[in-house]
């Protein structure tokens, strides 16, 4: 995709990330945890004009879970406040057996999308998220018998090898959708040339979504609206709506990516739309 994709009007899909599985609300708190307080933020971000919530699953405590007794809880109180949001579960993490990984594919119904990291990442200054072939193709593979459409993870460019890796083992559905993720650490360099690189480095069967970490978040949300992707925005992976600010909600994020791709002039897909761009 290129910006000659955003000169073709096709509609931009955004994802809110609402939750997450690290920060909490010790960090911001409006970060909604429980399923009710999920729930009401799903039906604020298809409001304000989200397509796909990312959702990952806590306990009543506030800590993560890989629990599909908890995804199922979070998912009917979606389904209840929302009328047609896409549901994506994540299946990343730290610290968790490859078995728990599974987990969050298991409801009933199953989400029709669930993340797929596309290799290892370090997290704070202990753990490391290994996410081997074997996972990466074992979860693959219960995403396809289950109908699940997976969103590849390419934290850093090392994972766009494996992207291409997944490709020759798998046969996977076209279009591919690819989330490139820039911030610190092991993810790529928030850099606008690394954005470029990395657009230009995806297999030709693929769409992308941009996520930027932190701060990054606005403009790499820009940049993927004028180079014809699609974004991700929300409080997993930025609390502040400003410099200093923390963001009021997931639906204040939404809505501003929303009114920037109106400036841009870019339509912003509906749920149905982004099936059909996603081919769901």
């Amino acid at each position: 995709m290129s910006y000659e994709n955003y000169l073709g009007d096709e509609p931009l899909i955004v994802t809110a990330a609402v939750t997450g599985g690290v920060h909490g609300k010790e960090a911001n708190p409006n970060v909604p945890e429980t399923p009710e307080e999920i729930g009401r933020a799903a039906a604020a971000v298809e409001e304000a004009g989200a397509a796909v919530i990312h959702l990952h699953a806590r306990k009543s405590n506030g800590e993560r879970t890989f629990s599909t007794d908890r995804f199922q809880e979070i998912d009917d109180a979606v389904r209840e406040h929302t009328d047609d949001i896409i549901i994506q579960h994540s299946t990343g993490g730290t610290g968790a057996s490859d078995e728990d990984r599974h987990l969050p594919l298991r409801t009933d119904p199953p989400p029709e999308m669930a993340s797929l990291d596309m290799g290892p990442l370090n997290r704070y200054d202990h753990l490391t998220s290994e996410n081997t072939r074997g996972l990466v193709n074992s979860l693959y593979d219960e995403m396809q018998e289950r109908g699940i459409k997976p969103e590849l993870e390419v934290f850093n460019d090392g994972h766009r090898n494996e992207v291409f890796g997944l490709l020759s083992r798998r046969d996977l559905d076209e279009p591919v959708y690819a989330t490139l993720i820039f911030g610190p650490g092991t993810l790529t360099r928030p850099t606008p040339q690394n954005f470029l690189n990395a657009i230009e480095d995806l297999p030709d069967c693929a769409l992308f979504n941009t996520l930027g970490f932190g701060r990054h978040q606005l403009p790499f949300a820009a940049m993927g609206i004028v180079f014809g992707g699609h974004i991700r925005v929300g409080l997993e992976d930025n609390v502040y709506y400003r410099r200093g600010e923390l963001a009021e909600s997931n639906a204040q994020l939404v809505r501003r990516s929303v009114r920037l791709a109106d400036e841009l002039e870019r339509e912003v897909a509906s749920p149905a739309q982004a099936r059909e761009i996603l081919g769901l």
